[in-house]
């Protein structure tokens, strides 16, 4: 079964302390993301001010669940979001057709 990838294409707010949002992502992802079924890897990727989180499950199954589940606020969440400018969000899921490596 092919894994899938959970991304999230955003904007940082203005004068964001990136080594603070880094720090409340690493946080949210030891406490809550990546105990999630079927959690593979989560990616922080920038260009410029555009950032791209992948995040990565063993199934399409378990990304739908994480999406699903995403939209109860905890308190590690709320602190990650609270570097985002939600209006640049834009969420897809992909199912991973080919990895070359």
């Amino acid at each position: 079964m092919a894994n899938a990838i959970y991304s999230v294409i955003f904007k940082l707010k203005k004068n964001t302390s990136i080594p603070d949002y880094l720090a409340a992502a690493k946080k949210l992802n030891d406490e809550y993301i990546s105990k999630q079924k079927g959690y593979v890897s989560w990616q922080q990727c920038v260009d410029k001010d555009t950032w791209a989180d992948l995040i990565t499950f063993e199934t399409m199954e378990d990304a739908l669940l994480f999406q699903e589940n995403s939209n109860e606020p905890n308190e590690h969440a709320l602190a990650f979001y609270s570097f985002i400018k939600p209006s640049s969000c834009k969420a897809n899921l992909f199912t991973v057709e080919k990895t070359h490596q």
